[in-house]
């Protein structure tokens, strides 16, 4: 582990490869797992303010389910809210694009100028993933293995990836520029060592 202003950054996050094969996967992420999508406090709100003008992006089935269930749901296994599944396990805010791969509808109206918010940094953020209990002021960058993520794997060492230059600007979204450049002088101090 290495600490980037007082957060905790798995060093998996600075040295493993990552570049995902849409084409390989389809975007399982979207509808595999046990739960939704981890939401964070402030996009639970954004997600109440914006959702007449993502609605129409979204499929029937994703409204149905966001209409009956709520915009978000709470998950025990998470220890908070997520994002609300439909009966086959897909989150409801899932789209498909034309060629079948899965695309989130929030990320659609974003791309149309709907709205400012792409998408739930928990998923803009994947395959690193954000532990933190709140009360201890503790938050940790983790990479979360998953083995739908094979071909993004193989991907990512032959373009020699790493796994945090991959979510770039979902990091620099979440914590700034600042912290960027640390935890990518981080990773070039890692690897001057070995």
């Amino acid at each position: 582990m290495v600490i980037v202003q007082d957060i905790l950054v798995s060093e998996d996050v600075l040295t493993e490869r990552f570049l995902c094969n849409l084409d390989a996967c389809k975007g399982a992420c979207c509808w595999e797992g046990d739960f939704g999508a981890p939401l964070e406090a402030a996009e639970l709100e954004t997600l109440v303010n914006i959702y007449e003008d993502i609605k129409p992006f979204l499929r029937p089935e994703g409204v149905r389910t966001l209409e009956m269930q709520g915009l978000y749901v709470n998950y025990p296994d998470i220890n908070g809210p997520g994002t609300p599944l439909l009966e086959n396990g897909a989150c409801a805010y899932l789209t498909f694009e034309a060629n079948g791969i899965a695309k989130c509808g929030i990320e659609k109206a974003a791309e149309a100028g709907v709205t400012d918010f792409k998408k739930p940094i928990s998923c803009h953020l994947y395959p690193v993933r954000v532990a933190s209990t709140p009360e201890l002021g503790f938050e940790a960058l983790n990479y979360d293995v998953w083995d739908i993520c094979s071909p993004a794997c193989t991907a990512g060492k032959k373009a020699k990836l790493p796994v945090y230059k991959f979510v770039k600007d979902a990091i620099i979204r979440k914590y700034g520029e600042d912290f960027y450049e640390e935890l990518d002088a981080a990773a070039g101090y890692l690897s001057n060592k070995d």
